[in-house]
């Protein structure tokens, strides 16, 4: 049988994404393959397809025990061996899935980076003919990624010890040049198909909103979407507590998890979130690389995150089967400060690595800059991973949202004036907290210390809240008035094109965006869930039969059929197993499984509306 008609029968597809299919030639010819592709690109079948079209077995070296779980519960529903290695399983368990990788029982082998150099398992490669090695999430190889695991290191080695050195493919979302360099060479990938498809992800809506009250934010935008499964994250453990408490109490089904919680407690959490149970899961970083979950309607960032490549892979997990799904982070000023905690208490000895403590900072700006541009988001975390674009998407809180433009020309000569007579009397310089309490007239302890109280710029923003003057700063740093000098304590310095502003009559305008409703409500121009010929009656009734027969196999909803499978079946109505296989996403094992109950379904929903 052939690639393509092994694509339809497994994975319900008529055809290959963009990407694909080079990657998949070339390991089936015997080369190594980097494939960077976004989450829910379908990296996966760029391995799992070779792996039933080549004679011998696929090892999958995979970061987390869920995620393996997950990827071979759904193979199995798709009719495709496969097993996993882990410490979840007890010793009988481990025998039976030696007996059925001897046996040949098994297509695909997933194991985890820290099982390579156990001598059983090395003793079983040993016994076995390995067609082809490959690498998910390969960023963790790279100490420039943000989830850089040591016993990614080992790869190499053990690829180097078969008896016949197998085509390695190495697959990640997120990975910015130089982490793509190492991913290269310490995989010792050789002379590689390098195929980037790119990073953007059109279904994806980003958005950064600034509410008053996060809280309150969060409770409305959760009650205008009832029936979807989303992900809140947060900076610590102690705001993931406070938030789930909150949300329990105001009656939504939320879990948690962070790395504080008892192993079997986050196992319950990630199997209630994975299963329905729990609608809202929210999280630490903690709850990573292994959400498979591919219904995930929103992702929203309760706190900024530290770095671009963390938020864009977090954020990613929304939306994995096409769907639209929204992003949206709440920044609020305090998060730099949680930020820089984190970084600065991550570090053993920031010492002993002061280079990536710097670069851990850059990072940070970046993200920072992200949270308060008015430029497109799209655009901007594009620019990050390199990738050319078209310029405004049209489709982010920014490009779809309203602005107005205003000239803030007096309300900078104050903020400048009063940077540069704080110069002249604290040579070190102050930072933006002590001149936003300068500018508003305060009299605590420290402005009364330092005599800022007899400025003549104190209280010259009076009545002008402290956001709204941070805000006015970020504008002149991003002008080039501004710019802020030191890491662990930055001060405020005038740059030398402050002049033109204080003294030879430069304008500074500020594009203000219209503030969406306090309730969350989306931007206009927001993502619609459902196309024009899909039934809502009708996906309401395909998902409960879908929740039924997931229960009734053991097996999370999305498992059965992805939301966007589920849509096209709506759209498209099928009446008998020919047209039922049509759909996107439905394969013939899956047909013979499950395709009778939905075309029931689809037969009655008809019936009771007199078609």
């Amino acid at each position: 049988m052939d690639k393509l008609a092994l694509l339809k029968q497994y994975f319900g597809h008529g055809g290959f994404r963009p990407g694909q299919e080079p990657l998949v030639d070339a390991l089936l010819s015997g080369r190594d393959a980097l494939g960077v592709m976004p989450t829910g690109a379908g990296k996966s079948v760029c391995y799992q397809l070779p792996a039933l079209l080549l004679p011998g077995l696929t090892l999958v070296i995979s970061p987390l025990i869920s995620l393996m779980k997950d990827q071979v519960t759904a193979l199995a529903q798709a009719g495709i061996p496969a097993a996993y290695i882990n410490s979840s399983l007890d010793a009988e368990e481990y025998r039976e899935v030696y007996r059925r990788v001897r046996r040949g029982d098994c297509k695909l082998l997933y194991v985890a980076p820290e099982r390579l150099q156990a001598e059983g398992f090395r003793r079983l490669l040993g016994e076995l003919p390995v067609s082809l090695v490959a690498v998910d999430e390969a960023h963790c190889v790279s100490q420039w990624g943000q989830d850089f695991r040591p016993s990614y290191l080992e790869i190499a080695e053990l690829v180097r010890s078969l008896s016949v050195r197998p085509p390695v493919g190495a697959f990640t979302a997120t990975a910015t040049a130089a982490v793509r360099q190492d991913i290269e060479t310490l995989l010792e990938l050789r002379d590689p198909l390098r195929m980037t498809t790119g990073f953007d992800r059109p279904n994806l809506f980003f958005e950064v909103a600034r509410p008053k009250d996060k809280d309150q934010w969060l409770r409305r935008f959760l009650a205008q979407r009832p029936e979807q499964s989303g992900i809140v994250y947060c900076a610590t453990r102690k705001t993931v507590d406070a938030v789930t408490a909150a949300l329990l109490a105001q009656g939504v089904p939320a879990a948690r998890y962070h790395a504080g919680m008892e192993d079997q407690e986050r196992r319950r959490s990630q199997e209630g979130f994975v299963y329905d149970q729990a609608r809202v899961m929210v999280a630490t970083n903690a709850f990573g690389m292994g959400i498979d979950k591919s219904n995930v309607s929103f992702v929203v960032h309760y706190n900024m995150p530290k770095d671009l490549e963390s938020y864009y892979q977090e954020a990613g997990r929304a939306g994995r089967d096409g769907s639209p799904a929204r992003c949206v982070l709440l920044y609020a000023p305090g998060d730099v400060r949680t930020a820089k905690f984190l970084i600065a208490n991550s570090q053993e000895n920031q010492e002993e690595d002061p280079h990536r403590f710097r670069r851990d900072l850059v990072r940070l700006d970046r993200m920072v800059s992200y949270c308060k541009t008015s430029r497109c988001l799209r655009a901007e975390l594009l620019d990050y991973f390199g990738e050319i674009h078209g310029g405004n998407c049209g489709a982010c809180g920014n490009c779809a949202g309203s602005f107005v433009e205003r000239d803030i020309t007096v309300e900078a000569q104050k903020i400048l004036s009063a940077v540069a007579r704080v110069e002249k009397r604290c040579a070190y310089g102050l930072g933006a907290a002590a001149i936003i309490k300068l500018l508003r007239g305060s009299r605590d302890r420290r402005t009364l210390q330092l005599g800022l109280h007899q400025l003549p710029t104190h209280g010259a923003l009076k009545g002008t809240e402290p956001d709204r003057i941070q805000r006015y700063m970020d504008i002149l740093m991003e002008e080039g008035f501004l710019r802020s000098d030191g890491e662990e304590y930055p001060v405020l310095r005038l740059t030398a094109q402050a002049g033109d502003v204080l003294f030879r009559g430069k304008r500074v305008l500020f594009r203000e965006p219209v503030p969406l409703p306090e309730d969350g409500a989306p931007s206009k121009t927001a993502p619609r869930p459902l196309s024009q010929d899909v039934d809502s009656s009708l996906l309401t009734a395909l998902k409960a039969l879908r929740f039924r027969l997931a229960q009734e196999a053991g097996v999370p909803a999305y498992i059965v059929f992805s939301n966007a499978a589920l849509a096209d079946m709506a759209a498209l109505r099928p009446l008998n197993m020919e047209e039922f296989l049509q759909v996107s996403g439905v394969g013939r094992v899956k047909a013979e499984r499950y395709g009778e109950a939905f075309l029931q379904a689809i037969r009655d929903w008809q019936a009771g509306i007199g078609e």
